[in-house]
């Protein structure tokens, strides 16, 4: 048997915290304070640090983004994926707001989190802040793939 098209989907996997502390502000805002906000956390997304500086080569390109945008993460060691935490690093330019708005977002909710607990991450989680109204899917896409793209890092570094 079939659920009702309208029932509400089975229990969601939560987010991590501080991505769930991210997800709440932006869908009890309205369609400007969004934008708003997806600036405010493209202002706040910090550049590469110098060992990245310069070395776009280092980084992933996600073509999904309608900006040029790279990211890599790097993880601790230890012997449970629960024990190693994940840190991101992202480069966007500054004239694509969205993009580092995104990234800024990701930065901001899972940077430092356990490898575990970023590969739990559901992958709807961009659906989740209720941006749909603000921009276009093109460029939640984006997102979407950004999220894809850390976890198959973190996979891939702790294989």
């Amino acid at each position: 048997m079939t659920a009702p098209v309208d029932a509400a989907p089975a229990a969601a996997a939560p987010l991590p915290a501080g991505l769930q502390e991210i997800a709440d502000d932006f869908t009890s805002a309205g369609s400007d304070l969004k934008l708003q906000l997806l600036l405010e956390f493209s202002d706040e997304l910090p550049g590469l640090p110098e060992r990245y500086a310069g070395r776009l080569d280092q980084l992933e390109r996600v073509d999904e983004c309608q900006s040029p945008l790279f990211l890599t993460v790097e993880v601790t060691d230890g012997d449970h994926l629960e024990d190693r935490a994940v840190s991101l690093f992202f480069d966007a330019p500054p004239e694509a707001p969205t993009t580092r708005g995104f990234a800024g977002i990701l930065r901001e909710g899972l940077d430092g989190l356990s490898a575990a607990e970023v590969l739990a991450v559901p992958d709807d989680a961009p659906m989740r802040f209720g941006l749909a109204e603000a921009v276009s899917p093109l460029r939640l896409r984006g997102m979407v793939a950004m999220l894809s793209r850390i976890k198959r890092q973190v996979r891939a570094k702790t294989a």
